[in-house]
């Protein structure tokens, strides 16, 4: 068995003011967050994600390809996700740690949703999706409270 490891980061501020866009984070939407600054949803767990699903296969989604899909007006990230998911071909997702700095939301009260969801976007169980959460201690722009940042590590299995 082959065995490969993938590392995203992505960060976003928040948007402050009156905005149209949601707050969308892992693929869902929540009403206790000001929406994050980006061309597409700006969910920065979906951007990590494929980013790193991206160091699996050797091909960047998030840039070109993801440009392009939002020009076309492909906002939602779950769809950018799909095409590093289908660049997988043999290789198979087997866990997934994600990581979080933000001092709004709470994350704790949405692990449970959160993992859900990534789970079933990605066909894994919940089991293998782990998240844990620092509020960053004010020690970054971050920490004190202007955006999201996520760090996603996959492991990625192959049968030979």
């Amino acid at each position: 068995m082959k065995v490969k490891t993938g590392l995203g980061i992505d960060s976003h501020r928040f948007v402050e003011g009156a905005c149209d866009k949601a707050f969308i984070l892992g693929g869902l939407e929540f009403e206790d967050a000001p929406a994050l600054d980006g061309n597409s949803d700006a969910d920065v767990i979906l951007h990590a994600l494929t980013d790193a699903i991206s160091a699996v296969t050797g091909r960047t989604v998030i840039g070109a390809v993801a440009d392009t899909m939002c020009a076309d007006g492909v906002t939602d990230s779950r769809e950018y996700l799909k095409v590093a998911l289908n660049d997988l071909g043999t290789w198979q997702l087997s866990h997934v740690s994600i990581a979080l700095e933000c001092q709004r939301p709470k994350i704790d009260p949405k692990v449970t949703a959160l993992r859900t969801s990534i789970a079933q976007l990605l066909g894994i169980d919940f089991g293998d999706v782990s998240i844990a959460a620092t509020s960053g201690e004010g020690l970054s722009d971050v920490g004190r409270g202007l955006g999201i940042h996520a760090s996603v590590i996959v492991t990625a299995i192959q049968a030979v």
